[in-house]
């Protein structure tokens, strides 16, 4: 039994092609003798001895045969070689460190993604990385973003994501450029709280929303979901005074509503403060629900239906949701949504059939 092949300990960064041509030199081998033991033509050899051609799998595999080598050791000095050049040339180094660059600011957030939504807008890597420390507050990007918020998400059970962090940055942001023009008062902001099921019937009925909200010292902020972020809205301190963020994830009036008086309700029971993140979803089982967010979900329902949740018959119709609606002053999809959300009517009900969105309405709040 013949002994396995033995690669020489490594050698010096030369060529590989040169250490080809040494190799046929001490056995005193043409390139043509050489060529014909590989059934290859004389110029493939000329070649690769050149540095013209480089070896591929499939020439290491012959030429190891041919030298009584592994394929692994010509393809190793032939790396070995090509990785010293490269970490000699300059121009190669300016771009690996730019591509280091690129993959610090992907750690913090989605930069493609930011930048196509134009809330990243550099053009240099300078700019882009003076934009990524501004917008998530950074000294360096050595430091890990924080953040003091309650937020309302479909995947509590999960640590926040990259996607959700960069959209709260994004809110955050938002919020310290414009400040609302009173000082906090939760006592107005239950009044204000109070009045909205009854006063949000359309979408139209959303575009003053920031304004209402700035009289009492809150400032309503609209950045839109992210695809894949499954973020509803987060509520936080900013610069003392509270801040609700709304992504206008699922459009529907209703839903938009309920995130907007659960935000309210963390407010208004103190849930935020300055140490702690808290995210949450409108779409999860109540069994995973934390206590302060099933206070914040109970303090909601609340506010939609001040005098009590609506009895439900056995058999719900059309009319008997118009009417429901109109007793309680609220929309019409407000009461589906309800009974949705109780599992009293599907989610995929007629009923709910061109219920308003209010997106574009949203999109208006600058």
């Amino acid at each position: 039994m013949s002994n396995p092949p033995h690669d020489p300990l490594p050698i010096a960064q030369v060529p590989v092609g040169e250490l080809l041509g040494r190799e046929l030199e001490v056995r005193d081998w043409s390139q043509g003798d050489f060529a014909a033991v590989l059934d290859r033509p004389t110029q493939f050899v000329s070649e690769i001895i050149t540095g013209k051609k480089e070896i591929t799998r499939e020439s290491a595999a012959q030429i190891g045969a041919a030298l009584g080598h592994t394929a692994e050791y010509w393809l190793n000095l032939q790396d070995q070689y090509l990785l010293a050049e490269q970490s000699r040339n300059k121009n190669t180094q300016v771009k690996l460190d730019e591509v280091r660059r690129r993959a610090r600011l992907n750690d913090k957030g989605p930069i493609q993604l930011l930048k196509k939504r134009g809330l990243l807008t550099g053009t240099t890597l300078d700019a882009l990385e003076a934009e990524v420390k501004e917008l998530f507050e950074l000294d360096s990007l050595d430091d890990e973003p924080g953040f003091a918020a309650a937020a309302r998400r479909a995947n509590r059970s999960e640590d926040i994501s990259l996607l959700q962090r960069a959209w709260v940055a994004c809110v955050r942001r938002k919020a310290r450029k414009l400040p609302p023009a009173e000082r906090y008062s939760a006592k107005r902001l239950r009044e204000l709280a109070g009045t909205l099921s009854r006063t949000l019937k359309s979408a139209a009925d959303f575009q003053e929303l920031p304004d209402r909200f700035s009289t009492v010292g809150v400032r309503l902020i609209y950045v839109e979901a992210l695809p894949g972020a499954k973020i509803d809205g987060c509520a936080m301190l900013v610069d003392e005074y509270p801040v609700i963020g709304l992504s206008g994830r699922g459009k529907r009036l209703d839903k938009v509503l309920f995130t907007l008086l659960h935000e309210i309700a963390h407010i208004l029971l103190e849930h935020v403060d300055a140490e702690h993140l808290i995210v949450e979803g409108l779409d999860d089982t109540q069994s995973n629900e934390t206590g302060r967010e099933k206070d914040a979900d109970s303090e909601a329902t609340k506010l939609v239906f001040p005098h009590g949740v609506p009895d439900v018959p056995a058999r719900i119709g059309a009319p008997w949701i118009d009417q429901t609606a109109t007793g309680l002053g609220v929309a019409r999809i407000v009461v589906i949504g309800h009974l949705q959300h109780r599992r009293c009517l599907d989610w995929r009900t007629t009923l709910a059939k061109n219920a308003p969105s209010v997106s574009d309405a949203m999109e208006a709040w600058e």
